[in-house]
């Protein structure tokens, strides 16, 4: 039989007997793009009568298909062409470390190594009938779920592995992403044809929006109220329909308040710590109406942020950011940190809801008042928005715009016009450590387990008895003097006046006046009391150089070194002074910070101190 070789000026093929008889057909195709090594396209002729003519058949097409470049010209991997496609195609950041994270976590680690040339249609199916039985691809076998990757010990945290599958839309995106990484290597001739045009990925979930409901927004905003900034950062989410990253990029110029007009065109990209200002979602920019309450809501924001700047000496930019909190023109609100707090918040309500639900209230409350859904697409952003002429910027910021604003602050909850009480909060709600202590003990007073006029609890008495700090306790005394529960005087013990006059105890059942039963004259033993009876300063004890923080509710809020001595209650006190109309000003509540005075070298903790 023939044998062929190559010729000078290209491969023409060979023609090679094998053991069983059958015949290959190799011909020399160029060099791998990728791996840069020879490729060759090799076809096997069964042993027959007319194998060596159906063999020169096939060295002819093979020949041609290199001719032609219709041949896949790399035995590169699907990895390696989704790694190329990422980084070539043009993705949001976003969009592409989205892409990554399913490159890493799921592609590659099941189909990453197939060979292009090998992959097919079957493959992708049983990819995606994978990932919806369970998103760590375990294998049927008992295994446990850690709480980290990392060494750790193990706890109630871990458990036995239960399948989770991944959700149909996220799928789906994958499946998009193989599809588009394919398509390229069409174009690419790293591949014939597309296999993942044939693939049939999961159904798109049908839209199942779970807005909170009237009296849930209500709770929510109820609760928010003890801080107005967060509030407003809420009431705005709530009536402008705007993503969590639009909200934290606004700034002040995007908001006129005389016209009532809200500008959206930037948001926020957050990736770990780092924060990028991004143009919207579709790029475009949109403006939205405001009603004469959220008018409002911002005015007031306006004038604290105001006031704060005025307090600092410095001027409010248009260019600061409106809920950074910060003033700043450089630093805007982390995204991730409103989505974390209002976690929080609607846990603490019983409410399962998420942030970006509150984009979808906002939506439902418009459409259910009948306002028409172009107008309603315009103000949230959306693409498609049910017809062409929603992308046109004239159509929809108009009178039906003005009517969606009015007709959303008729459903919206009133605003609570009581200022946050904190100090009388605590009685119904304690939270901090130092909250819960003075409850308590303000509840043992008004049962009457503590008789007026007997000896408070003194702050040794709270330390061993609900075993917190010195700070805690100084905390709880000075809570429970607010609330006139104990007296307190210097060389006097604390003494406990009983439940105050209110409309369910009439005067006649009001405690008595308390009575100082601590000795001649009322006079308590001044070693008892530590909290009340600060040591006086030792003359002869040389002040020293320490490290003094500041704690704001516990926090350090600021650290610096000072020549005190620390058994001076008077001259600890100019320092806290001091400290707090540096870093707060003039107006903040003495109440709230303590001083912690520590040896420079060791960091040894030698006083906490704290003035009621």
């Amino acid at each position: 039989m023939a044998t062929y070789t190559r010729s000078k000026t290209r491969a023409r093929g060979s023609i090679d007997v094998l053991a069983s008889g059958a015949l290959r057909v190799r011909v020399f195709a160029g060099y791998d793009t990728v791996t840069k090594k020879r490729l060759y396209l090799t076809e096997i002729i069964p042993a027959g009568p007319d194998a060596e003519t159906l063999a020169e058949k096939a060295r002819v097409r093979l020949v041609h298909d290199v001719d032609e470049r219709r041949h896949p010209r790399t035995t590169a991997t699907l990895g390696q062409l989704i790694e190329k496609h990422i980084a070539t195609a043009e993705l949001d950041p976003g969009t592409r470390r989205l892409y990554q994270r399913d490159l890493r976590n799921h592609i590659q680690p099941r189909i990453g190594k197939i060979s292009l040339a090998s992959l097919d249609v079957h493959q992708l199916e049983s990819f995606y009938a994978e990932l919806r039985r369970c998103r760590a691809h375990c294998n049927g076998s008992a295994q446990v779920d850690h709480r980290t990757p990392r060494e750790h010990t193990c706890d109630e945290r871990c458990g036995p592995h239960r399948c989770q599958p991944l959700q149909a839309s996220t799928v789906r995106s994958m499946h998009f992403l193989i599809s588009g990484a394919l398509s390229r290597g069409v174009r690419w001739k790293w591949v014939s044809v597309n296999a993942a045009q044939a693939a049939e990925p999961p159904p798109a979930p049908k839209p199942n929006p779970d807005p909170p409901t009237a009296a849930d927004a209500a709770r929510i905003l109820n609760a928010a109220w003890q801080d107005p900034d967060w509030h407003a950062f809420l009431w705005l989410a709530m009536t402008s329909g705007a993503r969590r990253g639009e909200l934290c990029a606004l700034r002040w110029k995007h908001v006129d308040l005389e016209r009532g007009t809200l500008t959206v065109r930037y948001t926020i990209d957050q990736h770990g710590a780092t924060l990028t200002e991004k143009l919207t979602k579709d790029h475009q920019r949109r403006q939205i109406a405001l009603d004469l309450e959220t008018v409002a809501v911002l005015e007031a924001l306006r004038q604290r942020s105001l006031d704060t700047a005025s307090k600092l000496g410095i001027t409010l930019s248009l260019d600061a950011y409106i809920f950074s909190g910060l003033l700043s023109t450089t630093t805007p609100p982390q995204p991730d940190t409103c989505t974390q707090r209002y976690g929080r918040l609607v846990k603490r309500l019983n409410i399962a809801t998420s942030l970006h639900k509150l984009r979808h209230y906002s939506a439902t409350e418009l459409i259910s008042a009948g306002v028409d859904v172009r107008t309603v697409g315009g103000r949230f952003g959306h693409a498609g928005g049910g017809t062409t002429t929603l992308k046109v910027y004239a159509a929809w910021v108009a009178e039906a715009d003005q009517r969606a604003a009015a007709t959303l602050i008729g459903r919206m909850p009133e605003r609570p016009t009581v200022p946050f009480d904190k100090v009388e909060h605590a009685k119904t709600d304690p939270r901090t450590p130092y909250e819960q202590v003075a409850a308590d003990i303000r509840s043992r007073i008004l049962a009457r387990e503590l008789l007026p006029g007997q000896p408070a609890p003194t702050q040794l008495d709270i330390r061993s008895q609900y075993e917190v700090s010195a700070g805690t306790a100084n905390r709880a005394v000075g809570l429970l003097k607010k609330w006139h529960l104990i007296s307190t005087s210097r060389g006097r013990r604390a003494t406990v006046l009983g439940p105050p006059v209110n409309a369910s105890i009439s005067r006649s059942e009001a405690p008595p006046e308390p009575k100082l039963q601590d000795g001649p004259e009322g006079m308590a033993d001044p070693d008892s009391d530590p909290l009340i009876n600060a040591p006086k300063a030792d003359t002869s004890t040389r002040p020293e150089l320490h490290e003094v923080r500041l704690l704001e509710l516990g926090s350090v809020v600021k650290v610096f070194t000072a020549q005190i001595d620390s058994s001076d209650a008077n001259q600890l006190t100019r320092v806290l002074r001091g400290a707090i109309r540096r870093h707060r000003g003039p107006d903040a509540d003495i109440d709230d910070f303590e001083l912690e005075v520590r040896r420079t070298d060791s960091q040894e903790l030698i006083t906490t101190f704290a003035t009621f």
